[in-house]
């Protein structure tokens, strides 16, 4: 990004203090972040980003956007804004109209961050690509990522989160996809949303900025999406997977159109991800041994079916990021056919499932059992009060330890002093369980 004091403030219909030829190369909110030649973003949140002005103008920030009714430095450079974090998302769509790249906006209860991941790694075997970072899927970090990718981008592979209705037309309309897909419908969120049909009904907001005659990418096997009323013209399918998947903890190999396919990671649910990523691929014009060479080697995001060696020797299956009842049970369904020996389970609360949160916690139990661990740890309140009692109602000799979420470094300690190098430790939560942690403390990464 390069821009001026000037392109701000036309971006942002704002007023400019200091001199209009100040340049900005990068953007940033977060004043410990701040990079030489960046414009800082007084965002007004929990913390007043405009007390941090100083902080960022002395790590090299060259301007600074700030927000009316805050007292500025006089020899500060600056455009004062209404509201920063709308003065933001303008400053974006300004960039991104200059750079007009293709995109490509993901979203879905689970597997938007493995699909970005996937889509970004077959069209960068084309075009000049660039994706969101890490879990920037929101009002600020959608933005941030526009103006992060460089000038030369032809597509930007954008991941769109959700926890609110209303929030997905803000960032389709914001970002105007070209292709916008929905990965899947799960059970994340429940607590906001009370069902799985309203979660459909949110997430089919994404299609509110799609350009006209973009395409719309679906599961084939979701009701919910494909039964819709109102989806664009130009909607397709992806799935359902295919019958000849075979599955390690190390790769998930099969076949489509004749040719052959390999993920560097475990789970037959991530090849309806690559299916989706696979059909962006092919209406972007990349042809399937070309799209199969990327997957073989694509780089997923850290804590997403992740494997790890431990300290030990261990090996560790790091999922923390994210958890949600469907994706939780598939993933132990892949351990259980994989047949995977000296099983050591680490489970942490889902959160915002809502009322519904002690059955869907309950209802892991036959799929738990199924996996064969030799031991099952459980980490929260939800995870012991209801998963436990309902092992034990199965399999009263299941070796089976709980710890509430302030008792992680507990549950480290006592994982490290009994893996071994025989042991496979797959360890799955939401994030605000914090179950990094422990990994961490296993792996040392």
């Amino acid at each position: 990004m390069k821009l001026t004091l000037a392109d701000v403030k036309r971006a942002t219909l704002g007023i400019i203090q200091g001199t209009e030829t100040v340049s900005v190369t990068g953007v940033s909110f977060d004043s410990r972040k701040v990079q030489p030649g960046d414009l800082f973003v007084a965002l007004v949140g929990e913390n007043d980003g405009h007390d941090y002005i100083q902080m960022a103008m002395d790590k090299g920030a060259s301007a600074v956007l700030a927000a009316e009714g805050h007292v500025l430095a006089g020899d500060v450079p600056a455009v004062v804004v209404p509201d920063t974090l709308r003065g933001l998302q303008q400053l974006s769509q300004f960039y991104l109209k200059q750079v007009q790249p293709k995109v490509v906006a993901i979203t879905g209860s689970n597997g938007k961050t493995t699909t970005k991941d996937m889509t970004a790694a077959i069209l960068a075997k084309k075009y000049q690509t660039f994706k969101t970072p890490a879990n920037f899927n929101n009002e600020i970090g959608l933005p941030v990522t526009i103006l992060s990718m460089p000038e030369n981008t032809e597509v930007l592979v954008l991941e769109m989160g959700m926890d609110r209705p209303g929030q997905l037309t803000e960032l389709s309309n914001l970002a105007q996809p070209d292709i916008a897909v929905i990965t899947m419908i799960g059970e994340a969120h429940l607590e906001f949303f009370k069902t799985r049909a309203n979660i459909a009904k949110a997430k089919l907001e994404i299609t509110q900025g799609l350009k006209k005659g973009g395409l719309f990418l679906i599961p084939a096997d979701e009701p919910l999406l494909t039964e819709a009323p109102g989806l664009p013209e130009n909607t397709e399918m992806f799935g359902p997977v295919p019958n000849d998947v075979s599955e390690s903890l190390t790769q998930t190999v099969w076949t489509e159109n004749g040719e052959r396919f390999a993920i560097p990671m475990l789970g037959r649910y991530n090849v309806k991800n690559a299916e989706a990523a696979i059909m962006v691929g092919r209406t972007l014009g990349l042809d399937m041994n070309t799209m199969a060479s990327a997957l073989a080697h694509f780089d997923l995001t850290k804590n997403r079916t992740e494997l790890l060696t431990g300290k030990n020797g261990e090996r560790i299956i790091s999922d923390v990021y994210n958890a949600n009842p469907t994706a939780t049970k598939e993933v132990l369904a892949t351990l259980a056919n994989d047949g995977a020996e000296n099983l050591v389970l680490v489970l942490g609360d889902m959160l915002e499932l809502g009322e519904k949160g002690p059955s869907l916690h309950a209802g892991l139990a036959a799929a738990v059992i199924a996996a064969k661990p030799k031991q099952v740890n459980l980490v929260g309140p939800l995870m012991v009060d209801y998963l436990a009692p309902a092992l034990k109602k199965i399999d009263q000799n299941l070796l089976i330890k709980t710890y509430q979420q302030d008792e992680l470094p507990q549950l480290a300690a006592d994982l490290k002093e009994k893996l071994t190098g025989n042991d496979l430790i797959f360890l799955k939560a939401s994030h605000g369980i914090h179950l990094e942690e422990v990994v961490t403390a296993l792996s040392g990464k």
